[in-house]
């Protein structure tokens, strides 16, 4: 059974989200400050290995989504530079930006988008965006409550605000805000990098756990950014999907 016609839920994250979740597990463990302290210096192994997972990635996905992928990595770079560098608003075990950062942003992107189109997910996206919506909230409430996190809180906030009038893209980004918070903890457990404790480390008034919830908001830029290149590359392909969605709900208006 394929990915996209799994059914039922453990499939299709296994499959999916279950993958991507393993290799934040062992790709960041081997960055850790314990296998640095333990083994030596190993982020260049980490970086390795991430090419090799990244390039097969690439070659078992369609065309269109390996030119999403690779738009997604150009991003990740500049968007990682611009954050962590030049901003400061994070900062890495080296004090640099590890090669395989940039190409795991596109993973991250890869393993949701590929959960969302899941035979699963598809027959129950209104269940699932109610249940990720209660479980974002909670999640986020709690850190507020038990870490004075009150800058992730906002960005929480701000995220499922904007998802209001953004039905179509809903899941995935509930999805996203997940998958970023399972990364920035795992990240920040294996200490691969860290966040201060107030917003940029500059805005009192925005306390900040390490790492704040609601972080993925940052990560809408990516993926708008990168459906953004591939719409530019391909108008014509782009502008006819968008009249099929619109003959389909225009049947769909009829019928009911």
């Amino acid at each position: 059974m394929s990915v996209v016609t799994s059914k039922t839920f453990f499939p299709a994250f296994i499959k999916t989200l279950g993958i991507l979740f393993f290799y934040i597990l062992i790709g960041l463990f081997i960055d850790s400050v314990y296998v640095t302290e333990n083994y030596g210096e190993s982020q260049w192994v980490a970086n390795i290995i991430m090419v090799i997972v990244f390039t097969v990635t690439c070659f078992k996905v369609s065309p269109r989504i390996r030119e999403q992928l690779f738009y997604a990595v150009l991003l990740g770079f500049f968007g990682e530079y611009l954050f962590s560098v030049a901003m400061g608003m994070y900062t890495y075990r080296l004090e640099n930006v590890p090669h395989y950062i940039p190409m795991g942003h596109a993973l991250v992107y890869a393993g949701v988008l590929f959960f969302i189109k899941t035979a699963f997910t598809k027959k129950n996206h209104q269940k699932l965006e109610k249940i990720l919506t209660v479980i974002i909230i909670l999640y986020s409430t709690l850190f507020l409550i038990f870490r004075n996190d009150v800058f992730g809180f906002v960005m929480t906030v701000g995220t499922l605000l904007i998802l209001i009038k953004k039905p179509r893209e809903r899941l995935f980004y509930l999805t996203m805000y997940l998958a970023v918070a399972f990364l920035e903890i795992v990240g920040t457990t294996y200490q691969c990098w860290w966040w201060p404790t107030t917003a940029w480390g500059i805005f009192d008034f925005l306390p900040s756990h390490n790492p704040p919830t609601g972080i993925s908001f940052f990560y809408f830029l990516l993926d708008l950014g990168t459906l953004w290149f591939y719409k530019k590359r391909h108008k014509i392909a782009w502008s006819r999907m968008k009249n099929v969605r619109k003959i389909r709900q225009i049947k769909g208006t009829v019928t009911n």
